[in-house]
């Protein structure tokens, strides 16, 4: 937590990286201490709003952290607005990219969007959720398209004549495509545009975001001035650093660890974690005490590991889960139970090693498989297997054993 958002109630200043604007003013435009009590005074809760542009399938750990947040604001009283960028994510967020984004369909994008809200708990208990469905007054989910899709161009014209191609160039993702003589589509500046109106059609008090969403929620505020609204405060929470310890989570560079997995997987990608990124994966995403933590790194990673996989799994599937990682490091499979099981269904026999790895998806393809299985990396039942063209005759050969990739991926055979 910085220092200069001490005045904060915990819950809302851990882990917090910036929050825009941030002075002492009896001006709740200004301070958001003030927006917060004139909140408690008039009993008016905040609208806070997170905007997810579901281009993706699967939300990750990191992804979870924002939701941590607006979870904190529901858990207080206040409303979180879901915005789903049913139509934004048709454009694609240009932030972060160096290229112009393939624009997705809307049957897509809506088979994402449901897939997001389940993944975030949709249809069970607030305990057993990211985000409080249940609870009336918590919760409101919008789609963008409810206001976007049938803006006239006379609409679009007024929005655009709220920003300058100047002030879209100073965006860096823009300034650098720009001086690197990387194309920009001129749709692209509408995302930033679209993304502030959609503060404006929602009235919100405060949006969550990443720290490179910046510039999009700044427009928010200044679209909002424009329409004669009280303007948003904008807050930003850390991109969390992936498993490989130097770049941010992400699918594509598959450093990841997935809300869904299972509680095994998840626990021994987590015990790995680099020991320079354990206080802040901590910090970000458990409510843990960090004042009483061990000093020995070995035991913070594991304390970490547990914690976080608590959090989604609860307390009793999350210590299975550590003490079978400690037998699968051991050698001792016997008794594991929590290992995630394949079916055998699909695999053609007599199979090779290298196939049977790669058609369980242990491994992306059958030059993967060969590559891990030479290189060692590879067991059956703790025993490590080096021959890529190593034979299974039937079905029974492989059923009810584990196969294992590395130290992180595991998964016990079934019919």
């Amino acid at each position: 937590m910085l220092d200069i958002f001490n005045e904060l109630p915990d819950w809302i200043s851990r882990g917090l990286d910036d929050l825009f604007p941030y002075k002492k003013s009896e001006d709740s435009d200004q301070s958001f201490i003030k927006r917060l009590e004139l909140a408690s005074i008039e009993k008016n809760p905040l609208r806070v709003k997170l905007g997810i542009d579901p281009t993706g399938t699967n939300i990750h750990i990191g992804h979870s952290i924002l939701f941590r947040k607006l979870r904190a604001f529901q858990d207080a009283g206040h409303t979180a607005v879901l915005i789903i960028g049913d139509f934004t994510a048709r454009i694609g967020d240009p932030t972060g990219k160096s290229k112009t984004r393939i624009q997705l369909s809307k049957d897509v994008v809506e088979s994402n969007a449901l897939n997001y809200l389940e993944q975030l708990g949709l249809g069970k208990e607030p305990k057993d959720s990211l985000l409080d469905f249940s609870t009336p007054g918590r919760l409101e989910i919008r789609r963008n398209s409810e206001w976007l899709e049938n803006l006239n161009f006379s609409k679009v014209i007024e929005l655009l004549s709220n920003s300058t191609v100047g002030q879209m160039l100073a965006k860096e993702d823009f300034s650098n495509r720009y001086k690197a003589g990387t194309s920009i589509s001129l749709h692209e500046f509408l995302y930033p545009l679209l993304q502030g109106y959609d503060s404006v059609a929602i009235k919100s008090d405060l949006e969550l975001g990443g720290t490179d969403q910046k510039f999009n929620i700044a427009m928010g505020r200044d679209l909002q001035r424009a329409y004669g609204q009280k303007p948003q405060f904008g807050m930003l929470l850390p991109i969390l650093v992936g498993l490989d310890g130097t770049q941010k989570m992400s699918k594509s560079l598959d450093n990841i660890v997935g809300i869904n997995e299972d509680s095994l997987s998840m626990y021994s990608k987590l015990e790995k974690v680099p020991d320079n990124l354990v206080f802040s994966y901590l910090n970000l995403l458990t409510n843990e005490n960090l004042k009483n933590l061990s000093s020995n790194p070995r035991e913070m990673q594991k304390f970490m590991a547990l914690k976080i996989t608590s959090n989604f799994h609860g307390i009793e599937a999350a210590k299975k889960a550590q003490c079978n990682a400690e037998k699968l490091v051991l050698g001792t499979q016997d008794s594991l139970d929590q290992i995630p099981e394949a079916s055998i269904s699909n695999v053609n026999f007599p199979a090779k090693a290298f196939y049977l790895f790669s058609k369980l998806e242990m491994c992306s393809s059958s030059s993967e498989a060969r590559r891990q299985i030479l290189g060692g990396g590879v067991r059956i039942d703790g025993k490590k297997i080096i021959d890529p063209n190593l034979e299974f005759d039937t079905p029974d050969d492989v059923i009810g054993k584990i196969l294992q990739v590395g130290k992180k991926k595991f998964l016990r055979v079934s019919i």
